[in-house]
């Protein structure tokens, strides 16, 4: 389960239509609207700036967040739609939605490399490229993995870690149906360029020969 779930705080809107929305954005919020989890829609506002800053975080729309409103239980949300102004781009409106511990969510998890005094090809200089930081997972809401950990045990230059390879959190699959590529062990430079002039003598001994 991951350690921290980010709150998010928000403030219970009496009002509700067109009319309200207005004056929600004249007073420096961001209206929207809770739903799901079998309880009636609940009318919110959200700090302008509040929102902007999560929005410049990244990953908005698939980030869980605790909901904190005053009067209400905190429960659970993801964020299913942003609505922005056309001109200005900026947020004019949001839909959260309400997740039951058995909920199926995307969520981007973080990937934690283990054991790399243990791969031969780091020890030969060999530079662990990492082509992707987190990987996104279908995940239960209430069963959500903390991180996912690949261990280079063994691992040599050139060797190549894919998503296939890695041992996932038990209900949690990857959103994307190919065997991509997470990490690879990368000759250094200097070891490359030795192998090329290696290579170009033995060629060129080879010619001589013939």
């Amino acid at each position: 389960m991951a350690n921290e779930i980010p709150d998010l705080e928000a403030i219970a809107r009496t009002g509700t239509g067109k009319g309200a929305a207005r004056q929600a954005r004249r007073d420096g919020m961001v209206p929207g609207v809770v739903y799901g989890g079998g309880q009636d829609p609940l009318a919110i506002q959200i700090p302008f700036n509040v929102l902007l800053k999560r929005l410049k975080q990244g990953r908005f729309l698939s980030t869980l967040f605790n909901l904190k409103v005053e009067g209400q239980e905190d429960v659970r949300v993801i964020c299913r739609d942003v609505q922005r102004d056309v001109v200005k781009d900026l947020p004019t409106h949001l839909d959260l939605m309400r997740l039951r511990r058995t909920s199926k969510i995307n969520l981007f998890i973080p990937v934690e490399f283990i054991n790399e005094e243990a791969a031969p090809g780091i020890k030969r200089g060999g530079m662990l490229t990492v082509v992707r930081p987190e990987v996104e997972l279908v995940v239960t809401a209430g069963d959500i993995p903390e991180k996912i950990t690949v261990d280079l045990t063994g691992l040599n230059i050139g060797d190549v870690v894919t998503i296939s390879s890695v041992d996932l959190p038990s209900g949690a699959r990857p959103t994307i149906d190919r065997d991509f590529v997470i990490a690879n062990i990368s000759a250094p430079a200097g070891l490359a360029s030795s192998d090329n002039e290696d290579g170009d003598e033995a060629e060129a001994e080879d010619a001589a020969e013939e």
